[in-house]
């Protein structure tokens, strides 16, 4: 347990002391200020927000902001497996008493983290920023909601995380990883209204549409929707992994 801790943080200081680390981290409290100040200036849908809570319930979501938040935690993750090959830097990893699949895990455990700071920082400069506008403060039904979205939220980034690692275990490639995982973002709203559609990951990605508009799809439900996402995150890390153990660095 304490060398698989020590290897989950030896791969976040890793993450944190590249310059490229604070570039995410900057726009995303940049992105949270701005669509703020934007809809408080020009949208006419925002009448009956009474507290930055309330405003805060509608945005956390995927439809919201979550949107920005997988793309940035995927191109703060995507090479996270990726450039060790590149730099040649995996061979010292692997000389030392650590297995491929601990590598493997402390990397996903790594990249997951970097997602939900990342949720933590729109959370809190979208709080910050509505603050001053709606006021602070809110329910505990209107918070019990920013948590529910939040949770949406972090999943639907999460989900496009775990692709986008596992095709950069797959090509060594940050670039191909950091495209697929948009492309990934960008279907999400693809809707082919058949029945066989729901068995695909996009449709069940977006969790928040249960509690606005509905099922996506008739015979969907957020429970099918969990299961169905679960298992292409299986699959997705059991490739990645496969390809990550076999694979020759010498």
């Amino acid at each position: 347990m304490r060398n698989g801790i020590r290897l989950i943080q030896n791969e976040w200081l890793k993450l944190t002391k590249k310059r490229s680390f604070w570039v995410p981290v900057s726009m995303m409290v940049l992105i949270a200020a701005m669509v703020t100040f934007m809809l408080y200036k020009f949208s006419s849908n925002l009448s009956e927000i009474d507290s930055a809570a309330a405003y805060l319930s509608g945005m956390m979501g995927a439809s919201g902001l979550g949107q920005f938040v997988a793309i940035l935690s995927i191109v703060g993750t995507a090479g996270i497996v990726a450039q060790e090959h590149a730099q040649g830097t995996i061979k010292f990893l692997l000389i030392r008493s650590r297995s491929r699949g601990e590598i493997f895990a402390a990397k996903y455990a790594a990249a997951v983290l970097y997602t939900l700071l990342m949720t933590l920082i729109a959370g809190v400069s979208m709080y910050a920023a509505s603050g001053f506008m709606f006021g602070f403060g809110g329910t505990g039904a209107q918070w019990l909601d920013v948590l529910k979205e939040s949770a949406y939220g972090l999943v639907y980034s999460i989900v496009y995380v775990t692709l986008a690692f596992m095709v950069g275990a797959l090509t060594r490639s940050t670039g191909v990883a950091i495209g697929v995982g948009l492309a990934g973002t960008m279907f999400g709203s693809l809707m082919i209204f058949k029945d066989f559609y729901k068995y695909v990951l996009f449709p069940n990605v977006n969790l928040s549409v249960y509690d606005t508009v509905g099922p996506p799809l008739p015979g969907m439900s957020i429970g099918f929707s969990l299961v169905v996402l679960a298992v292409y995150m299986a699959l997705f890390l059991v490739a990645g992994y496969t390809v990550f153990r076999r694979r020759d660095v010498a």
